[in-house]
């Protein structure tokens, strides 16, 4: 068995080695997805269509 102060050191060590390599996270509001609408269209639009633009 090891000595309790190289224990010491082993878990001083795994501890900075995991903050240095932890990336913040940071939650996003994503808004839940709700079910689909009774009204919409379950076929695409017959009539849509495409727009070009030019800059």
């Amino acid at each position: 068995m090891l000595p309790p102060f190289i224990i010491e050191q082993i878990r001083k060590r795994e501890e900075e080695e995991r903050v240095r390599y932890e990336q913040p996270a940071l939650e996003l509001p994503v808004p839940r997805p709700s079910a689909p609408r009774p009204d919409a269209p379950q076929e695409d639009d017959p009539h849509r269509g495409f727009v070009i633009l030019d800059l």
